[in-house]
């Protein structure tokens, strides 16, 4: 399967998406930015993954119950949706040839965009299923069996993820958890390295990190070849790649009523760009512009 694929099923789910070349998205930190990234989008759509997580969110008081329900969810997303099905055998197939499944003993993911990616690869290769919540509980599917999981000494767990940004989330809970079940994250496998410091982290904390794909120059210029991005499009991208900050606070200064328009609009965009005011970038982009 080649890089050319991936990209067209992250782009026709809608799992990244980059704005118009003149209307960047609001990020809810405050800042702009010329694309979103919604991996978990891949299950399908965004309609199938808003429910997949709406049931996670109903369920999860029981997370026994919570498990099975993601699972058969994610069976039936498999056998009706295309698109999810050859991500999930992607990544099977990646499994397979790139780690020793003889040195994995059980597939992991955390709470709750890495079930997605991480409950139906380890069903497919015969593996258990360990699914991390945010509590710390930990539940191991093993076949058709299923349980609260509290001690696993020794074991060797190859981690499923949906997104690394700076890896917070992997040193903060789902190292730790499995540590106190005796267990050690053996790698990690993700669909999409934003790079952002990620790699780093997963390496000083030891633990060997892939990614099916990373968001980097060479992805976009790929995605504007196969017709996804106009070039003006692709412009501000390879710009903001090469500096976030400048590029955005560059579109500030040339396009001075993006910001009024957006305080002027309804509240939670309003809200947005007041963060902007009050933070560095549009500070620095006043600088230059006085």
């Amino acid at each position: 399967m080649n890089q050319a694929k991936i990209i067209d099923w992250l782009f026709a789910t809608g799992a990244i998406r980059v704005s118009p070349a003149g209307q960047p998205f609001w990020y809810t930190s405050g800042l702009i930015g010329p694309y979103y990234v919604n991996t978990h989008f891949l299950i399908g759509s965004e309609q199938s993954a808003n429910e997949l997580l709406a049931l996670i969110d109903a369920t999860r008081q029981e997370p026994l119950a919570c498990t099975l329900k993601v699972r058969d969810f994610l069976r039936q997303q498999y056998a009706k949706n295309p698109i999810f099905k050859q991500v999930t055998d992607f990544l099977v197939h990646r499994v397979q040839t790139n780690y020793d499944l003889d040195t994995i003993d059980c597939i992991s993911g955390g709470e709750r965009r890495d079930w997605f990616f991480s409950v139906l690869p380890a069903e497919l290769l015969g593996k258990p299923h360990l699914a991390i919540f945010k509590d710390q509980k930990i539940t191991l599917i093993d076949g058709e069996n299923i349980a609260y999981c509290t001690q696993l000494p020794g074991a060797k767990v190859l981690h499923i993820s949906d997104l690394v940004t700076e890896a917070s989330s992997y040193l903060r809970a789902w190292i730790p958890a499995l540590a106190q079940l005796g267990a050690r994250m053996q790698a990690t496998l993700t669909i999409v390295d934003r790079c952002q410091g990620g790699a780093t982290a997963l390496a000083a904390a030891q633990v060997p990190f892939a990614a099916l794909v990373r968001m980097d120059a060479d992805l976009f210029a790929m995605a504007a070849t196969q017709g996804y991005l106009s070039q003006e499009q692709h412009a501000l991208v390879t710009s903001y790649l090469a500096d976030p900050y400048a590029s955005m606070r560059r579109f500030l200064l040339e396009n001075p009523e993006f910001l009024q328009d957006a305080l002027d609009g309804d509240k939670r965009m309003a809200e947005r760009a007041e963060r902007l005011i009050k933070g560095d970038l549009y500070n620095l982009a006043d600088a230059q512009a006085k």
